[in-house]
């Protein structure tokens, strides 16, 4: 290991060469790579070079970005000294290679990182119940053995279940941890919405396909026959890296106009062309609002028919009077909500356009766009609806596309557009197997909502969804795959939470921030450093990954942890792991499925011999499918070949529309629920109340809240509003360590260029952004493509707290965020307001110029 380690140090590159190197393959990424580049390297997948010229091999590119391409290593002498992306066949727009990003080519800066964690460490000042826990995050790490930290884990889990019941247990996430901790007793969970926003829980009760499905738009060959897209916030370009961005280019050349309704002029938005509209975060409910009173204004069925009556009467209940769900009071109907009929307010474009800062006419002018186009592609990111309140945007963004009849049909859809599903949405083509692990149910029913995990802690209570107030005791904290205290709420008071519990413990790779306020720290193995996975990419591909590098240092697999804390509590591993890792690989892969040709049915992806089984040294049966096995592996990923007018295009509602009392939609009607009830009576026993039709309420920590009077619309305490884009630099808050990503990507926060001027802020300025959850600091990056009275601070950025002065100074967007749960429950992470300031301290470093978090001993 000492010498696979000391070759990694002896292959060096440098920040600038990554620069040029990177921005080299994105100027040339139009060329299909040959495989003759290097012939003998490319030969082969074997771990042995006995030519010592190095052997391509399919990697892991596992961050969660929405994109997941195809990721090659060069491995030579054990060391990784090349990567590059998908050449395993030519380039076409219908058959596209599945080529990476920035990020997935710096991959191997992040596996054999300077700050990789290299043994089990527990704070110096650690004593059993905490020891100093106001140390917490700033104390000395300490280097102790794998056995000395399992014995500390397991007697904590131990002695804090006895004392306090397994309640006080908290695992966070989703992951190995929690099995074990359920055979042991049980621990609390935590649940909610995180990126998905309001579009996790409130679609499918309206009869919506929900995002994440994937069923809830068309498919990427039929979008070339839209003759309008309409990007509601949504970015693929930063967003969705990997082919969508490619995908929405065809429709473009096809004739698709585009347009862009977004808080910035967006990447996307300069790509397609599109015209920008600028609205204000969180209001896009209203600007809806807008444009349907304005279709009901100017509708003529016989001169201007802007409105498509028979797809409203026939599949939708709700909308008027005439056609309201049985037991529904008609006033209740959204046309008279919309006209003002009960409530004495008509959903004018006047009205919309002091919300959300759309001009009235701008508001008409969309309304008519969307109205006479005959195919639309309504599309919409998570952003949108990861707000406060968020439940009333994706019902009314979903009845803008049901009033004009944009859905079921080629070329029209309406829904979310985004992640693995950017621009292609439809039925998984590829479908990975099971690996063959047992589960366990865990016996503890506590489940903290993301809102309230923090609050949970410091003040030993929670709402139960459904139930009500429960009390909490929180007194172990164990971080497992996730980034919990960096990626939620309110992170100040995650903080606070982390210091006053008896023991925190993290699994990590390098000092991530759950990581930095532990107690004690395992080092975990990478993607690279297993015996291999699968990654779903798109619908129509598979990625499968080999093992690149034997464990770095003393670093163990998620698996390993659990299986050797399983032992140390007593508990019998085998009752979860009855298998090997390299047994669970091998079982996914054998149990894969892919589409056949008549795109209904699904048959065996790989074809596994008695001779593969053999080599592989696991227990299997022969078997016939689509691919061998080694080239599958070797290939690193299987793609479905895809031709317009082939078996496995997607028009989502395509079944409904064609045949609505023969294949009704899940919902109390079978239609899609304009008026629905059960958002209603769900969010009874949420937080806030929902209205059945999609009635717009101020969102909390909106854009209402930056005034301190609306009448007057005198400007308050917090006049900004600031919202979270996702940002090239990272994928959510994976790669951030990166020296050569924070050189190409200096992480400024996005401010209009009239407000710096008013602000007396110039560009490169350090600024202050503060409101009543927290501090945080940023270069400014003063910009004309920014909506005033509006701040884009990126997603992500590790914290880094001056806890004496209580300020971050990397740009930590959670900083900035409260406890606030609404709705259902829905993660509100992109409303937010903030005052903000020239910084009067000393001014920032650049980041790259920080000094990392690498633990000597």
């Amino acid at each position: 290991m000492l010498d696979l380690v000391q070759k990694i140090k002896d292959f060096k590159m440098t920040r600038r060469s990554f620069i040029g190197w990177t921005s080299a393959a994105a100027a040339t990424a139009v060329i299909p790579v040959s495989r003759g580049l290097v012939v003998k390297a490319e030969t082969g997948t074997g771990t042995d070079d006995k030519n010592g010229e190095g052997i391509w091999k399919a990697a892991a590119c596992w961050h969660n970005c929405g994109g997941r391409c195809v990721n090659k290593v060069l491995v030579q002498d054990g060391v990784v000294i090349r990567q590059k992306t998908d050449d395993t066949h030519p380039d076409s727009p219908d058959f596209p290679q599945q080529r990476g990003c920035l990020r997935g080519r710096s991959q191997r800066h992040q596996v054999f990182g300077p700050d990789r964690l290299k043994y089990p460490m527990k704070r110096k000042n650690w004593a059993v119940g905490g020891g100093k826990k106001e140390l917490r995050g700033k104390d000395q790490w300490v280097r102790i053995s794998w056995d000395e930290a399992l014995d500390i884990v397991s007697s904590e889990i131990t002695r804090i279940s006895k004392k306090y019941g397994n309640e006080a247990l908290w695992a966070t996430g989703a992951g190995q941890i929690t099995k074990v901790l359920s055979l042991n007793g049980g621990c609390t969970t935590d649940y909610g919405t995180t990126s998905w926003g309001a579009w996790y829980w409130a679609p499918t009760m309206m009869g919506v396909a929900e995002g994440w499905t994937d069923l809830g738009i068309n498919d990427r060959i039929d979008l070339r026959n839209s003759q309008l897209i309409v990007l509601w916030g949504e970015n693929p370009a930063w967003s969705s890296p990997g082919s969508p961005t490619y995908n929405f280019m065809q429709a473009k050349k096809a004739g698709a106009r585009f347009i862009s309704i977004d808080p910035s002029y967006t990447e996307s938005a300069r790509t397609f062309q599109a015209d920008w509209v600028p609205v204000r975060p969180g209001t896009d409910h209203a600007l809806a609002l807008g444009i349907m009173n304005a279709l009901l204004d100017e509708d003529d069925q016989l001169t201007n028919p802007l409105i498509d009556w028979e797809f409203l009467h026939r599949y939708t209940v709700g909308f008027d009077a005439e056609h309201m769900p049985e037991g529904a009071d008609q006033k209740e109907n959204f046309k008279d909500y919309l006209l003002g009929t009960y409530d004495n307010q008509p959903k004018t474009p006047e009205w919309a356009a002091e919300i959300c800062g759309v001009e009235p006419t701008r508001i008409r002018e969309l309304a008519r766009q969307i109205g006479s186009t005959n195919r639309v592609a309504l599309l919409t990111g998570w952003g949108p609806a990861r707000i406060n309140d968020g439940e009333g945007w994706v019902q009314a963004f979903s009845t803008l596309g049901m009033m004009t009849g944009h859905m079921g049909r080629s070329g029209s859809m309406t829904g979310v557009s985004c992640h693995r599903a950017a621009g292609n949405g439809g039925p998984w083509l590829v479908k990975a197997g099971t690996d063959g692990y047992l589960s366990v149910k865990n016996p503890v029913t506590n489940l903290l909502n993301h809102n309230e995990i923090f609050t949970a802690v410091l003040d030993g209570k929670f709402h139960q969804k459904g139930e009500g107030e429960r009390k909490a005791n929180i007194q172990l904290i164990y971080h497992q795959f996730n980034a919990t205290l960096q990626t939620r709420g309110a992170m100040k008071m995650g903080i606070e939470a982390h210091k006053k519990v008896e023991f925190v413990v993290s699994h990590a790779y390098v000092l991530t921030t759950n990581a930095k306020y532990s107690d004690v720290v395992l080092p975990v193995t990478t993607e690279w450093e297993t015996e291999g996975g699968m990654l779903q990419g798109n619908r129509e591909m598979y990625i499968v990954y080999s093992n690149i590098t034997a464990p770095l240092y003393e670093a163990k697999s998620d698996v390993q942890i659990a299986k050797e804390l399983a032992a140390k509590l007593g508990l019998d591993s085998k009752l979860l792991y009855p298998i090997s890792e390299k047994q669970a690989f091998f079982n996914k892969l054998a149990t894969s499925k892919v589409i056949a040709e008549n795109g209904v049915d699904y048959e065996p992806l790989v074809t596994i011999t008695a001779q593969d089984i053999k080599e592989w040294g696991v227990v299997g049966t022969p078997q016939q499918g689509r691919i061998g096995l080694k080239e599958l592996i070797d290939q690193g990923v299987y793609q479905v070949q895809r031709k317009p007018g082939d078996n496995f295009g997607f028009i989502a509602y395509k079944d409904f529309i064609e045949n609505p009392e023969g294949k009704p939609l899940k919902t109390p009607s079978g239609k899609f629920e304009i008026h629905c009830k059960t958002i209603h009576e769900e969010s009874k026993g949420g937080w806030t109340e929902i209205a059945p039709i999609p009635k717009y309420v101020p969102k909390t920590k909106g854009f209402e809240d930056t005034f301190e009077d609306w009448e007057s619309k005198k400007k308050g305490k917090y006049p900004f509003q600031v919202y979270n884009p996702h940002y090239l630099r990272r994928s959510h808050s994976t790669f951030d360590n990166v020296q050569q990503l924070r050189e190409a990507w200096p992480n400024p926060v996005f401010i209009n260029k009239s407000d710096g001027k008013r602000l007396g802020i110039k560009e490169g300025d350090t600024v202050l952004l503060f409101n009543e959850y927290g501090k945080t600091l940023r270069p400014a990056h003063l910009t004309e493509t920014m909506t005033p009275g509006v701040v884009a601070l990126p997603h992500g950025a590790w914290v880094e707290l001056d806890e004496k002065e209580e300020i971050d100074k990397a740009g930590a967007d959670n900083m900035l965020t409260g406890p606030i749960a609404t709705g259902l429950g829905t993660s509100g992470w992109n409303t937010a307001v903030c005052n903000i300031k020239k910084w009067d301290g000393e001014p920032l470093k650049e980041d790259v110029k920080w000094d990392q978090r690498i633990i000597k001993f």
